[in-house]
């Protein structure tokens, strides 16, 4: 089994970053598929930004390109998500995920590993 537990969220005014880490435990997931998805209130989960493999394979939502940044600390079994240019559409509950298997996804679907959210909100 694979425990992830996120960390870094908070408040942030527009324009800010923040980092959100990712840590795993239970198995080394450095050759595992793992993703950021984010959750507003009253919507549903979505993809944000996914990473796979040595040769740093990312996919990221048109939405967050440019802006977000996906990273990987294999030494500590560890996923980044480095956020810059908030703005306040930004705000939602982020939550790391990760799979078995090979190739990015990003359907919520897909991942059978799930940490229990780090609350982000952007605001003036």
């Amino acid at each position: 089994q694979v425990q992830l537990v996120e960390s870094g969220g908070g408040l942030v005014q527009p324009g800010g970053s923040l980092r959100l880490s990712c840590a795993a435990s239970g198995r080394t997931v450095s050759s595992y598929p793992m993703a950021w998805f984010r959750q507003a209130p009253g919507k549903e989960r979505e993809f944000v930004v996914a990473a796979w493999g040595t040769g740093g394979y990312t996919y990221y939502a048109d939405s967050v390109k440019g802006r977000f940044t996906i990273s990987r600390d294999n030494a500590k079994n560890t996923l980044y998500l480095q956020m810059n240019s908030l703005k306040p559409e930004d705000t939602a509950v982020y939550y790391c995920a990760a799979r078995q298997g090979v190739g990015l996804r990003v359907t919520s679907q897909d991942y059978g590993y799930w940490g229990q959210g780090t609350q982000v909100t952007v605001s003036s």
